[in-house]
């Protein structure tokens, strides 16, 4: 369960990550939406990882955390603001998928 949590603490990074940059885009009341979308992301993710750092290792909770909010915001980045997606920025993001497939292979938990 609680690496359920913390794979969903990880979305939420990615969408905090993804408001500011929405955020960056727009003006005004629009700016002011994605601003809060972002603090309100940031507070899910933030308590969600605290709670799944009851029983998992801290370390390994954190590495997985922010390689979930790594690749998802590229992944995000690549979509939704048009970065580009070229042959090493791809094999990157799936050498942080590995890893992140890796730890949870070899937590004790």
């Amino acid at each position: 369960m609680h690496w359920i949590i913390l794979i969903i603490a990880g979305l939420f990074e990615a969408a905090f990550a993804t408001c500011l940059g929405m955020a960056n885009q727009t003006k005004g009341k629009e700016s002011t939406m994605w601003l809060t979308g972002f603090i309100v992301a940031l507070v899910i993710s933030m308590v969600l990882l605290y709670i799944a750092t009851q029983k998992l290792p801290i370390g390994t909770a954190y590495a997985v955390w922010t390689g979930i909010g790594a690749v998802s915001t590229a992944i995000i980045g690549i979509l939704l603001f048009k970065e580009p997606a070229g042959f090493w920025r791809l094999f990157f993001i799936f050498t942080l998928i590995a890893s992140i497939v890796g730890l949870k292979a070899v937590s004790p938990h």
